[in-house]
């Protein structure tokens, strides 16, 4: 299947990901209502039967690829692309509801704005709290429960959640981008390979002038943990977080961030969250960190 002119391409990156793509392929129809789409699937090396299944549909285009990374498989899926104006990426864990995708284009299409995300739910239904504020020191220090807004990334007041607004970043399991914005930013940062790379595409978005665009009207179902959460994962998750904000500001308060980040996932493990010691480890000892995000060389990530 080869890619022909549409109004969007639908971007997915797939890992072991048989038990949920197919129910995500089969929703996109409802979600797109008229819109033309062009889906492409670049599979990052794995070792179910995702490709299978994928090349018995016929409705989408299939890339095999060795594992690059969430934010490589991205790259490489809209490099492979229509060239669409816009450009839906999903999770393969998602499902979207009917008129979905028409509700996330019109959103998008808004002077000002670069992304547009929808309203989660989990599979059970509730609301998950999806929308993030950008992360800072206070915000480091693991006291989301609290739910003050200076103390919280996660926006956890659901009056937030009924209106549309801009906000700092989104989860990232369903981003619709423009065009424009992508190209502009030259994709997604692949040295991240997995964890903190829509955080980091929205911020640069903003930093241009382009906003990231909450449209409650527009509903996804992610049910979560396809991309396989273990303790080599969430150590990907912590040392990117200081990467990232490493990145955004000076060393005096990147170095605070850092122990913060280290005195968290120690916290999180004496609490009884196993993953979080080795967290903690990789954090502390450069060369246990995991080698696709390529930074074992310094203390500070960079």
């Amino acid at each position: 299947m080869s890619c022909v002119p549409s109004e969007i391409d639908i971007i997915i990156v797939t890992y072991n990901s048989a038990q949920f793509i197919g129910e995500l392929l089969d929703s996109l129809p409802a979600a797109l209502g008229n819109i033309t789409a062009n889906v492409i699937i670049v599979d990052n090396g794995s070792a179910d039967s995702t490709v299978k299944i994928l090349l018995d549909r016929g409705d989408c285009q299939v890339v095999q690829s060795t594992n690059v990374g969430y934010a490589g498989g991205i790259n490489r899926g809209v490099r492979e692309s229509s060239g669409a104006n816009a450009i839906l990426i999903l999770n393969p864990d998602t499902r979207l509801f009917p008129g979905s995708v028409v509700h996330l284009l019109a959103a998008l299409r808004t002077p000002g704005t670069g992304i547009a995300v929808p309203r989660v739910l989990s599979d059970h239904g509730s609301l998950e709290f999806s929308l993030r504020r950008e992360p800072s020191l206070l915000r480091a220090l693991g006291l989301s429960r609290t739910r003050l807004p200076a103390l919280s990334e996660y926006v956890q007041e659901a009056a937030a959640y009924e209106h549309p607004h801009a906000v700092d970043w989104a989860l990232g399991a369903v981003f619709m981008i423009s065009r424009r914005c992508f190209d502009t930013l030259g994709g997604w940062d692949e040295s991240f390979f997995l964890y903190s790379e829509e955080t980091d595409f929205s911020l640069r978005a903003r930093d241009i002038g382009l906003r990231t665009w909450y449209e409650p009207r527009s509903v996804a179902v992610h049910i979560g943990g396809g991309s396989g959460r273990n303790s080599r994962t969430h150590a990907m998750r912590a040392v990117n977080r200081v990467r990232l904000y490493r990145r955004r500001h000076g060393l005096l308060a990147s170095w605070c961030f850092y122990w913060l980040t280290v005195a968290r996932e120690l916290s999180w493990w004496l609490r009884g969250y196993p993953q979080s010691r080795f967290a903690a480890v990789a954090l502390l000892r450069p060369s246990l960190r995991p080698a696709e995000i390529g930074c074992s060389e310094h203390m500070l990530p960079r």
